[in-house]
C-alpha cells in the first residue's frame, strides 16, 4: 500500500484529458561545475547509457569522473548558454509551445501537450503527474530522437515504466519508436539544407554528424547505427547527392572502447589534409540545438577543420522551430493520437452513467 500512497483521489464522472509529452534528453540547470556533476552523475548513472556493472563502474564515476569532468564540460556550456538558459531547453520549451498551437488550429485545442528532460529538469515522472492531476488519461509519449537506441528511446521508455510503478490508476500510453525515414522529415532536413546553400553556398562535402554510440551496441543488436545510416542515404538522395559527395559521421565518443565509425572529427581533419577547402556539417540525429552540435561541432570540429588546411567550415543549425519541422511533428503525433482525436473533452459513456447514478453533477 505505501508505494500507491501519493495517488491522487479519483472523481467519478471528470473529464478524461487526452495528452502529448515530449521528451528531449536533458541538460544541467546552469553552466556551473555543480550543476554539470548533478546532471552528469544521473546522465552517467543509467544503466542504458552505461552497460558496465554497477559494482565496477560506480567506483569509476564517483571516484574520477564525477571529480574531473563537470569543471571541464561545465567551461563548454559556457560558451553555448543563452540569456535564457541551455539552448536544449529553451528549443524544446517553445517546440512545445508552438506543436501546441498547431494541434489547435487544426481542430484539436483539447490536446493538452508538455515536455520534459529524461536527465535534469523537469523531469518524466514530476510532469507524468502533472499531466495525471490535469486529468489525462491517454498520454501519448515522444521521444525527440528521430532513430531508436537503447540508450535514449528505451532509457525513455525505462523513465516513464518506472513512473507507472507508482500508480494505481494507470493511464493509457501510446509510444513513439523513431521516425528516422519518415518522408516528411527527410524533407524538413532537405529544405534546411537548400536554404542554407542558398544563402551561403555549396560545400565540396556535406558531413552527416551523428551521436556516436560505444560499438558493442551494434554487436548486440541496436538497430542505431543502421537507422542514421538509413536517414543519412535517403538525406543524400533527397539533395540529389552522389555517395561521394556525403558522409555519415559520428561524434561524441567516450572513453578507450571502439565507438561507431567513422569518427566526426577525425574525418574532418582527413578531408582538410586531403585538399577539401569547404564542408557543410549537419546533425540529422538531433531535432534541437545543444551542446553537441554547438560546441562541439560547430566550435571544436571546426576549429580542427581549420587546423588541418580547411578554409569554409559551415555548420547547418538543427530543425529547432523551423515551421516545416513543427508541421512534421503535428503530423507525428496526429497519426499516433489515432482513435484518441476526439475523445478529450467527453467522458466516456459507462463513467458518464455511473456518475449519473452517483448523483455527480456534470
Amino acid at each position: 500500500m505505501g508505494r500507491f500512497e501519493q495517488e491522487p483521489p479519483h472523481t467519478h464522472g471528470t473529464t478524461a484529458q487526452t495528452a502529448v509529452l515530449l521528451v528531449n534528453l536533458g541538460t544541467p540547470e546552469a553552466p556551473t561545475a555543480p550543476a554539470v556533476r548533478t546532471y552528469l552523475k544521473q546522465f552517467l548513472s543509467d544503466p542504458r547509457v552505461v552497460e558496465i556493472p554497477s559494482v565496477v563502474w560506480q567506483p569509476i564515476l564517483r571516484g574520477i569522473i564525477l571529480n574531473t569532468r563537470p569543471a571541464r564540460s561545465a567551461q563548454k556550456y559556457a560558451k553555448i548558454w543563452t540569456r535564457d538558459g541551455s539552448p536544449l531547453k529553451v528549443h524544446t520549451e517553445k517546440l512545445t509551445k508552438l506543436l501546441k498551437g498547431c494541434l489547435g488550429e487544426a481542430g484539436h485545442r483539447e490536446i493538452i501537450v508538455d515536455y520534459a528532460m529524461r536527465y535534469g529538469q523537469p523531469a518524466i515522472g514530476a510532469v507524468l503527474d502533472r499531466l495525471k492531476a490535469q486529468g489525462a488519461r491517454r498520454i501519448l509519449i515522444v521521444p525527440l530522437y528521430p532513430q531508436y537506441a537503447a540508450s535514449t528511446s528505451a532509457s525513455v521508455f525505462d523513465a516513464v515504466a518506472a513512473w507507472g510503478q507508482s500508480c494505481r490508476n494507470l493511464p493509457e500510453l501510446r509510444f513513439v519508436r523513431n521516425f528516422h525515414d519518415r518522408r516528411d522529415y527527410i524533407a524538413v532536413l532537405a529544405a534546411s539544407v537548400r536554404e542554407h546553400w542558398k544563402s551561403n553556398g555549396r560545400g565540396e562535402k556535406l558531413v552527416m554528424s551523428f551521436h556516436g554510440l560505444p560499438k558493442r551496441s551494434l554487436d548486440l543488436g541496436d538497430p542505431y547505427f543502421c537507422e542514421c545510416q538509413k536517414t543519412g542515404r535517403l538525406l543524400g538522395e533527397a539533395l540529389d547527392l552522389k555517395p561521394a559527395e556525403y558522409a555519415v559521421t559520428f561524434q561524441s565518443r567516450f572513453g578507450r572502447a571502439k565507438w561507431l565509425q567513422p569518427y566526426t572529427q577525425p574525418t574532418l581533419e582527413q578531408l582538410a589534409r586531403t585538399g577539401v577547402h569547404r564542408v557543410d556539417v549537419i546533425c540529422p540525429g538531433f531535432v534541437a540545438d545543444c551542446l553537441e552540435t554547438l560546441e562541439e561541432i560547430a566550435i571544436e570540429c571546426r576549429a580542427a577543420f581549420v587546423a588541418n588546411g580547411g578554409k569554409e567550415f559551415h555548420y547547418i543549425p538543427c530543425l529547432n522551430e523551423r515551421p516545416d519541422w513543427v508541421d512534421t511533428l503535428n503530423d507525428l503525433v496526429v497519426e499516433h493520437l489515432g482513435s484518441w482525436l476526439g475523445q478529450s473533452g467527453r467522458a466516456d459513456p459507462i463513467t458518464l452513467l455511473r456518475a449519473k447514478a452517483m448523483g455527480a453533477t456534470h
